[in-house]
């Protein structure tokens, strides 16, 4: 059942991480966008440097950085009259009220904040490449779809909110699209960061013997429950190939762009 429902926790780790992803990219393309050097070098920083350091490092980087953190954070509220440094040697020492999550607290808490850190850094990661890819929309709408609207008295923010952002998006599909099917492939990733994903359920349970199934020995069924694996990876990216045809069917409908002019000439 373990194995089954690890199944739904990827599902899950995708439902929660697509949708902040793209609001971290929104933000970061926002950022990146803006007139204000300041936060324009914060976008732009942050696009460049996630993208150019190996995803596993910033995966495993984060979860221990987050980590320590809320710790500490945790610690500086809970704990004020600790008088010994948090930093002793390679140990980072808390109090027992400040750690996360509690000793004492059940098995389904340390699996959700294992998920919750998860989350946290997928969706930092993923929303750098969303940053790259939304920045490079936005640059690729017409310039005088723009202008226009201020020729109609729009403010700056009327522009990017009723010109900018609607039509922007069909140019960033195809980037999102390869950047969800990278999202897609990057969950076994939850196996390494020490989540009990489907990657570790079908190593376990495919072995000739491990320590928490002794009772059952079997032959080497790893090849099965892995190719079990690639037939649902290559039914999920199926399935989003199709819907993301459709949506950007959708999208192009109307606009000024070469599948929008093929459905026009079709109609």
């Amino acid at each position: 059942m373990s194995f089954y429902m690890s199944f739904l926790k990827v599902l899950g780790l995708l439902a929660v991480t697509a949708p902040v992803a793209l609001a971290f990219g929104f933000l970061g393309a926002m950022a990146a966008r803006t007139s204000f050097t300041p936060l324009s070098w914060l976008g732009k920083g942050y696009i460049a440097v996630v993208r150019g350091v190996p995803d596993i490092a910033f995966f495993l980087f984060f979860v221990i950085a987050l980590d320590q953190l809320f710790e500490y954070t945790r610690h500086r509220v809970l704990c004020p009259g600790w008088d010994q440094p948090v930093r002793q040697g390679n140990d980072f020492i808390v109090c027992q009220a400040a750690k996360l999550p509690l000793g004492s607290s059940p098995e389904w808490m340390h699996e959700t904040y294992a998920f919750g850190l998860a989350v946290i850094t997928f969706a930092i990661v993923f929303g750098a490449f969303a940053a790259n890819v939304l920045f490079g929309a936005m640059r690729a709408v017409p310039r005088a779809q723009l202008e226009t609207g201020e020729a109609y008295g729009m403010t700056q923010r009327q522009t990017f909110w009723r010109i900018l952002v609607p039509q922007m998006w069909v140019f960033a599909l195809p980037g999102l699209s390869n950047l969800w099917m990278v999202l897609i492939k990057a969950t076994p990733l939850l196996f390494l960061l020490g989540i009990e994903d489907i990657v570790y359920w079908a190593r376990e349970l495919g072995g000739t013997k491990t320590p928490a199934f002794t009772s059952y020995p079997h032959s080497d069924w790893r090849m099965w429950y892995f190719l079990a694996l690639l037939v649902f990876y290559l039914l999920m990216t199926k399935v989003s190939e199709i819907l993301l045809g459709r949506l950007m069917a959708r999208l192009t409908r109307g606009q000024a762009t070469a599948g929008g002019e093929a459905q026009r000439k079709a109609a």
